[in-house]
């Protein structure tokens, strides 16, 4: 978005988006006690003993290694990958965050159906929140949302929780994660993304978004999806500084929901930008709907007050913030007006506490995670997704190319 201007989410003053993250971390450069945590971190994540294993520092050099992965054989290369898989998931740490007594997402729940019986929610089954500390603020909103959904897989998917995080069966830390993303990475997923962090994050406060997300969980062969909102006139799609690639076909439940290969400006010829905003708006709105009432079994009854979905939470992401959607609402409209529609969102910047306060009072939580669709002011939006299941060997090929798919309107209303 060159020449285009974002507000910092720290000092709320307007910059330049390709200055944005450069902005957000000078805000942060002299906590000294960052710099300890970090390099405490770095630390406990070290190899015991250089001599006998394959070590995965922080400086280690993916070009360097790649080229001795050519010179020896393909089945010495493998072996290499999967010790040092083998040792990341034996060294990394249990991630920390406020546990919840009864489960953040049962309050919330509850909460919702006091609402009253004009009111339809869908809420996903379970969801650790995991908020932004002192030592990741400004930058670590990415990974405190792959935290959130892992929460859930580990939860509720018995094949992810046998595959995610060399079957650790626990949430790893941020300095973890970034290994599993520098390994995805080795390993040929979203090679067009990992140039554009010279494939090196460990270590790093750089901002991540929905391709990384998609990168990590694809590399334990989850089926991980992304697709775009764009309300642009231009249709290009560019998120974080980072250029999308094209649009491509989507494989799984959501595909009917998708149009594929066409651009945004063919379909806002002729109209204003509040027109094509308040269109993009909807159309994630409708697609979230779909995606949470669109169940694997059973059939959605919109006269329940709260209904457990069996999806993932949603990934997200817009310019210079990503968040975790876990369900929607819908209000039904009265004398003929049309329904309204809530977001249900846990915000990393959130403290868990306050929220756990607001919910069990039943007072000022809805400020905290619902947003109606008058709050989605960016005009680029990204989404990432997991459909269930694991891909076979021969498919993990198909998933190292993230592409991404553009959500398209509903014909209809959602009924």
């Amino acid at each position: 978005m060159r020449g285009m201007f974002s507000f910092c989410p720290v000092c709320n003053n307007q910059v330049l988006s390709n200055e944005l993250e450069w902005h957000v971390n000078s805000h942060f450069e002299e906590d000294e006690l960052d710099r300890d945590m970090e390099l405490a971190q770095q630390v406990a994540m070290a190899p015991p003993s250089p001599t006998n294993s394959i070590s995965i520092e922080v400086d280690i050099s993916f070009e360097d290694y790649g080229e001795a992965s050519q010179a020896s054989s393909s089945t010495a290369g493998k072996a290499n990958r999967d010790q040092e898989i083998s040792h990341l998931a034996k060294v990394q740490l249990k991630s920390d965050f406020y546990r919840v007594e009864g489960g953040l997402l049962n309050l919330l729940r509850t909460c919702l159906y006091n609402e009253g019986n004009n009111c339809s929610s869908i809420v996903s089954g379970y969801v650790d929140h995991y908020q932004t500390l002192r030592s990741d603020r400004g930058w670590g909103c990415g990974w405190r949302n792959i935290q959130m959904l892992s929460s859930n897989l580990l939860h509720e998917r018995k094949e992810a929780k046998q595959v995610l995080f060399g079957g650790s069966q626990f949430v790893p830390d941020i300095p973890a994660l970034q290994r599993w993303l520098e390994l995805a990475w080795q390993r040929g997923f979203d090679q067009i993304g990992s140039s554009h962090y010279d494939r090196n994050i460990y270590g790093t406060k750089r901002w991540i978004g929905t391709t990384e997300c998609a990168a990590i969980f694809r590399s334990f062969g989850l089926k991980a999806r992304i697709v775009d909102f764009d309300s642009t006139e231009s249709g290009g799609s560019r998120m974080n500084g980072k250029k999308r690639g094209r649009y491509a076909d989507l494989h799984g439940p959501m595909d009917k929901f998708v149009v594929r290969g066409v651009g945004s400006d063919t379909q806002t010829n002729g109209r204003s930008s509040d027109v094509i905003e308040t269109l993009g708006r909807q159309v994630l709105v409708d697609w979230v709907w779909k995606y949470f009432t669109g169940l694997t079994s059973g059939r959605f009854d919109v006269s329940q007050r709260i209904t457990v979905s069996e999806k993932t939470p949603l990934y997200f992401q817009h310019d210079g913030h990503s968040r975790t959607i876990v369900g929607i609402q819908m209000q039904k409209g009265f004398r003929g007006s049309e329904d309204r529609f809530s977001l249900l969102i846990l915000d990393p910047g959130h403290k868990t506490a306050d929220l756990e306060k607001a919910l069990r009072r039943q007072k000022g939580w809805q400020g905290m995670i619902k947003r109606g669709p008058h709050t989605l002011k960016k005009p680029q939006y990204q989404l990432c997704y997991i459909d269930p299941g694991i891909v076979s060997s021969a498919e993990m090929e198909q998933l190292k190319t993230i592409d991404s798919t553009l959500g398209r309107p509903n014909k209809t209303r959602p009924i």
